[in-house]
């Protein structure tokens, strides 16, 4: 999909050297994606101690 942004070159150029992505579409790809995986991070934080991960797997599988 092409889009056009008005981004400050600055910021760009700094992002481009530390990440070390060699194009300005490899970079903002990146960063979108580094929001969806921190914001799924978040969602699955909210679970934190109310699943209870105590199983037995031999019960679970009716062995006995």
């Amino acid at each position: 999909m092409r889009t056009t942004l008005d981004l400050p070159e600055n910021l760009i150029t700094e992002a481009l050297k530390v990440s070390r992505k060699k194009t300005k579409t490899a970079l903002i790809i990146s960063a979108l994606e580094d929001v969806v995986r921190k914001n799924r991070i978040q969602e699955i934080k909210r679970y934190k101690g109310k699943v209870d991960l105590e199983m037995d797997l031999d019960s679970l599988r009716d062995r006995k």
